[in-house]
């Protein structure tokens, strides 16, 4: 998915929401657990229900891993579950040396290859530019940045100021705008955040921000609004657990449904404000 699809989806469904897929099959309906793959069949069944909702998926590889060959089998099938029209986000939060990032981006990229061909994957950038930049030579493809997360241990670095007047992940940001363009990187920048958003898009004004931390952590997607939109909003805003788990009954979907509902109608009302 292009940039300029991607803002065409956000203006037609009018919603930035991206929906996360960190499925815990110990807090699904305990009925799906009769199917041969609950996972698969839960995510698929939150994916029919919200797809003309939201603008991404977000299956966090951890979830699914953590459960071996079958776990892989359900992300598999899970990422090719999600629609053309909504941007498929692996957040495996992959970095390492340029042979290392070179597999990792195919394992998840190259549908030849693995089964999967994600259109985003998250990154983080503490190896640097040779960790990154395997992973920007596919075509029509995202990577998406750590910049400035909402965990309490992101006042171990990402707020230094060691090397000079700005943070250090004003640096990072500042740096990686080097390696990519508007048209294939994004930035993480957690919703607890409030006025950072300023700092963030003082060195990428055009840039969008994938923002998790709305909704059960806590995070105000009015303030995500108010400092962090851009023209072309510029934002994917993530919730997670307040959708998947809405109920734990049958219903599970039909509830998932109408909490990524009341996102969406709220996302509507913050674009109309903003003229989008």
């Amino acid at each position: 998915m292009t940039r300029q699809q991607l803002i065409e989806q956000i203006r037609e469904k009018r919603s930035f929401l991206c929906v996360g897929l960190d499925t815990d099959l110990n807090k699904i309906p305990e009925f799906l657990l009769d199917f041969e793959d609950p996972i698969f069949e839960f995510n698929k069944q939150i994916i029919e229900a919200t797809e003309d909702l939201c603008v991404a998926y977000k299956p966090n590889s951890a979830f699914y891993e953590t459960r071996g060959v079958k776990g892989w089998e359900s992300l598999v099938k899970t990422a090719q579950q999600i629609p053309n029209t909504c941007l498929s986000i692996i957040d495996a939060k992959r970095g390492d040396i340029g042979n290392t990032s070179a597999m990792y981006a195919s394992a998840f990229f190259d549908r030849n290859l693995s089964g999967m061909s994600f259109d985003a994957i998250t990154i983080a950038p503490y190896m640097g530019s040779d960790s990154v930049k395997p992973f920007l030579e596919f075509s029509d493809k995202w990577v998406i940045l750590l910049a400035l997360t909402s965990n309490q241990g992101s006042q171990d670095f990402q707020f230094s100021k060691d090397l000079g007047d700005e943070f250090l992940f004003e640096k990072v940001i500042q740096k990686a705008n080097t390696w990519g363009t508007i048209e294939n990187l994004m930035y993480v920048v957690g919703a607890t955040r409030g006025e950072s958003f300023l700092d963030i898009r003082k060195h990428a004004p055009d840039h969008f921000l994938l923002v998790p931390g709305v909704g059960a952590q806590g995070g105000s997607l009015e303030d995500v609004c108010k400092y962090g939109m851009n023209r072309d909003c510029g934002l994917l805003v993530n919730a997670s657990r307040s959708i998947l788990y809405a109920s734990s009954g049958k219903d599970f979907a039909e509830k998932a449904r109408e909490e990524a509902l009341a996102i969406q109608k709220e996302m509507a009302l913050q674009l109309e404000k903003a003229g989008f």
